[in-house]
């Protein structure tokens, strides 16, 4: 494939290694907003930059047919609009909180595991992620998909919230350590006992592998998919 990557930092350059390493062609790599010029004729965009930028880059690659793959957080209250915007095109988009292969299957493990502790009240669900110190919207995105996750499967939560697990308000303490790429648990608590599930990314290349996964998926296709799709679909 050709791949564009708008959003050059840290993550970019990881996917620039790994997707070459698979024998892509990295045909622009971009920390502007996207132009076709710029672009050059990519056959997907891989998009990591930042919450304020995101909208308006999905979105110009978008209404050129390009497909695109993204993985920034912050953003979401706009992603209505994109996928839109992606079927108005007649072209594809993938958003991920987490790219991360044993993420996504994370994801699967809290769905079942909240499923099967819905109607015990004597536990007290909490959740928990820690990042590295330059992450800029807190609870990241992944703890959010966790969230969703139990909250879609425990009828005893309707919303999330930052800090303490109150009433039907699910919480999320949102930690900020140095150089930490990413580690979320989920805790079960009673008087009596805990069960927690937990995963710790120990560099960010599962995420950039995960995205070009995607990518190399995504071919072909037209619709607005998650990485479920990509894994399990």
């Amino acid at each position: 494939m050709k791949i564009a990557l708008v959003g050059y930092g840290k993550m970019g350059k990881i996917i620039d290694g790994i997707a070459t390493s698979r024998g892509h062609e990295i045909v622009s790599r971009l920390n502007e907003t996207p132009t076709s010029e710029i672009l050059n004729d990519p056959d997907v965009v891989i998009e990591f930059s930042n919450p304020e930028v995101a909208f308006q880059n999905i979105k110009t690659c978008l209404e050129q047919s390009i497909p695109v793959i993204c993985g920034t957080t912050g953003w979401l209250t706009q992603k209505p609009e994109v996928e839109r915007i992606a079927a108005a095109n007649n072209t594809s988009f993938l958003y991920g909180s987490n790219f991360s292969l044993g993420v996504n299957l994370f994801f699967a493990l809290n769905e079942k595991l909240a499923d099967l502790m819905k109607n015990l009240g004597e536990y007290n669900v909490q959740l928990e992620e820690i990042h590295h110190t330059h992450k800029k919207d807190a609870p990241s995105g992944t703890a959010i998909s966790l969230a969703e996750g139990i909250i879609k499967n425990n009828p005893n939560f309707s919303a999330w919230k930052l800090e303490e697990t109150a009433e039907d308000q699910l919480g999320i303490f949102a930690i900020r350590e140095d150089e930490v790429p990413g580690t979320h648990s989920v805790f079960y608590r009673s008087d009596v006992d805990e069960i927690e599930i937990k995963h710790t990314a120990f560099s960010r290349d599962g995420f950039a592998l995960g995205a070009v996964i995607a990518a190399e998926w995504i071919q072909g296709k037209t619709g607005n998919f998650t990485m479920n799709d990509v894994l399990f679909g």
